[in-house]
């Protein structure tokens, strides 16, 4: 049923740049952190080559997927057919995040449309790329992007965005170091 490939091969990433939603998983070293899962849309998400990949993070409410990549960089990212035949891939590896503010983060969002609340690009090395079959995926339509996260940016302004970033992005829930706050 599931088969693992060398590199991510033109059919691949065919049916990667076709699906609408990914979903991103870290977690930290602790064995009593928490583990997170995060979904993730819009045209935020890029074939770097065949082993690497990378996606545009947007400021939200949390920042444990850069925590935890700050910590250990162990990432999986996990695309599933909403339509078509069923198919789930998993692209796992280490990771870094480039957050607003480095000197590599213009050229590395350079990369994905101009969106308001960008926060970091989060490169990925892969080790394993596999896919399995997907049978019990339901289907959904898919319907439209939503806005609201590029309206709450717009209506912030930049300045509001980095406000917000530096007052709930500093730390992870687990109290580990998230985005830098501004100095």
């Amino acid at each position: 049923m599931g088969r693992t490939f060398d590199g991510i091969e033109p059919e691949l990433a065919a049916w990667i740049e076709a699906q609408r939603i990914f979903f991103v998983a870290t977690a930290p070293l602790a064995a009593d952190g928490l583990v997170n899962c995060s979904p993730k849309g819009m045209d935020s998400f890029r074939i770097l080559g065949p082993r690497e990949v990378a996606y545009l993070d947007l400021t939200g409410s949390g920042v444990e997927t850069i925590a935890h990549l700050r910590e250990n960089g162990r990432i999986a990212v996990m695309f599933c057919a909403f339509a078509g035949p069923p198919r789930i891939v998993r692209l796992q590896g280490t990771g870094v995040a480039i957050p607003i503010g480095d000197p590599q983060f213009d050229e590395a969002a350079s990369l994905f449309p101009a969106t308001p609340g960008a926060r970091a690009v989060i490169r990925i090395r892969l080790s394993r790329i596999a896919d399995s079959c997907g049978y019990s995926i339901p289907r959904y339509d898919y319907v439209d992007e939503r806005d609201a996260l590029v309206r709450w940016a717009e209506s912030k302004g930049e300045q509001g965005v980095a406000d917000y970033r530096a007052a709930h992005n500093v730390r992870s829930l687990d109290g580990l170091p998230g985005i830098d706050a501004p100095r």
